[in-house]
């Protein structure tokens, strides 16, 4: 089985979990500020991020969506993401308990619909060769994603 197994789009609103609902409204929002993104994106085996965004200047920023403190306090692997973006974020809802998210971290409100960055986490560069191969991973994940888009049977859905 190929570790870049890929979710059938389009998908119903109706069928989203919360999460998904959290990263559908960041990335409408990071749409708006320049920023093109994928979700459930496989940085590293082991490893699936949420939403990966890619800016206009090779920016790349990872956010975790948490839809409740039990997913929250149950996230043992954030901090394995972080070599693989300039900035991490949290996107909570607004009944979300923020406190209790690390403040060295970035943090975005959202919904299914919009979201706003409240707090940029630290910014800290990839290295050159680390960007090159997670923009060439983002590029070819997104042509999947189109591929089956086009062509269901492709044998990537």
């Amino acid at each position: 089985m190929h570790e870049d197994r890929l979710l059938p789009f389009p998908v119903q609103s109706d069928a989203l979990r919360p999460g998904q609902l959290l990263a559908r409204g960041v990335s409408r929002h990071l749409l708006g500020l320049d920023f093109v993104s994928v979700e459930e994106f496989v940085p590293a085996r082991g490893l699936r991020v949420d939403v990966i965004a890619l800016g206009p200047k090779s920016e790349i920023w990872v956010v975790e969506c948490k839809s409740s403190r039990a997913d929250f306090t149950s996230d043992h692997k954030w901090e394995s993401y972080l070599p693989w973006c300039d900035r991490f974020f949290w996107a909570v809802d607004a009944d979300f308990p923020t406190e209790i998210l690390p403040d060295e971290t970035g943090l975005i409100l959202a919904d299914g619909y919009d979201a706003e960055v409240m707090r940029l986490g630290p910014e800290t560069k990839l290295a050159s060769a680390r960007r090159r191969a997670v923009v060439q991973k983002f590029a070819r994940h997104s042509a999947r994603r189109l591929q089956a888009m086009r062509d269901p049977d492709s044998g990537w859905v």
